[in-house]
């Protein structure tokens, strides 16, 4: 009972700070640096819509995007990923995890890595300079503590590194979080303050930093206890109102007239939000689908539209030695393939 009155008024907090800023908030795409940080490190986070942070499961790669995931039973877990994702872009990711019994702290590390390729450098009149390869990655340092028997929170202090040719730019940010688990009743909930930080070293050399992308998620799982079915809901940016991206003079430019159109409020809401869900088929067999509100949205743009933008879905093999998943998704015309590889350094995955 007193789980449900927290949770309640937690929701209500969060409800309350959305309704206030719903009115005045606006949303520019692509107004802060770094945003590969919100990309899926690992390929059950992608199978889920992009976005979870309640999921109840044993896979260390989760970690990465919210330390109050992290248990005791990932102690000596390895978490690696492949992402092979859209124009020759390759994603690679790796967690792992330990536990110390001294300080009842778990404690985790972690490295996101994206490559871009080669590209081709040209001056204004596109004579060719020299070719370049940029990337961008991140390194974090997470730690998580259990408060009495169903309360964890924890904390991410990460390093972010962007490279493309003769810009570069560096930053530091945290992540701060707070999870409940009801074991009994098979349900999780969790929230997480993300990328709370500065630009370090800025693109231009100037000593005008940028914004990194600042986000609020909140979310909730829920395991069926008579059926083999789990489902989660996620919301995502509640420190803004609106932020569905219109961009009025693009558009107008390609002859779609959608940006006349007025964004009503159930659109802001579910923008929010995303839907995923797990069957579990066996003991060993697990597949996820996702449903991601927001993306849909992006990508369903003028005369490109997909009736599958937004889904996601995945499949999973979890034995003793190793968990095997893989995930993939919709973007437009195009499909991702993201493999993710869980191993223990000790004798079993629990």
């Amino acid at each position: 009972m007193l789980f449900y009155l927290l949770l309640m008024r937690t929701f209500l907090l969060i409800i309350i700070i959305f309704i206030s800023t719903i009115c005045k908030s606006q949303t520019l795409g692509g107004n802060a640096i770094f945003n590969f940080l919100s990309q899926p490190n690992t390929a059950q986070l992608s199978a889920l819509g992009g976005v979870n942070v309640s999921n109840i499961s044993n896979d260390v790669g989760m970690v990465f995007q919210n330390p109050s995931l992290l248990r005791k039973e990932m102690h000596q877990q390895l978490n690696v990923s492949f992402n092979s994702f859209l124009a020759g872009i390759k994603n690679y990711s790796l967690t792992s995890a330990w536990h110390s019994n001294k300080y009842k702290t778990n404690i985790a590390i972690g490295i996101n890595y994206f490559n871009y390729g080669s590209l081709t450098q040209t001056d204004v009149a596109g004579n060719i300079l020299a070719n370049f390869k940029p990337n961008d990655y991140v390194v974090q340092l997470s730690a998580s503590k259990q408060h009495k028997e169903n309360w964890f929170y924890a904390a991410t202090i990460k390093f972010i590194n962007s490279n493309y040719g003769q810009y570069k730019s560096n930053g530091i940010a945290i992540d701060v979080a707070l999870a409940y688990v009801d074991s009994t009743n098979f349900l999780q909930a969790s929230v997480v303050i993300k990328n709370i930080g500065t630009q370090l070293k800025t693109y231009s050399g100037s000593n005008v930093k940028e914004e990194l992308p600042f986000d609020v998620q909140a979310g909730i799982t829920k395991r069926l206890a008579k059926a083999p079915l789990q489902f989660s809901l996620t919301a995502h940016h509640l420190h803004r109102g609106n932020i569905l991206y219109n961009d009025t003079t693009f558009k107008a430019t390609e002859g779609d007239d959608s940006y006349k159109k007025k964004n009503y409020t159930i659109d802001k809401i579910f923008s929010h939000l995303i839907f995923s869900a797990q069957l579990f088929l066996s003991n060993k067999i697990e597949v996820t689908t996702g449903y991601n509100f927001l993306r849909r949205h992006d990508l369903n743009v003028y005369n490109e539209a997909n009736n599958l933008n937004g889904f996601t879905f995945g499949i999973g093999v979890l034995t003793k030695k190793f968990h095997c998943r893989y995930s993939s998704g919709f973007y437009q015309k195009n499909m991702y393939h993201q493999l993710g590889l869980n191993l223990s350094w000790g004798n079993h995955l629990q």
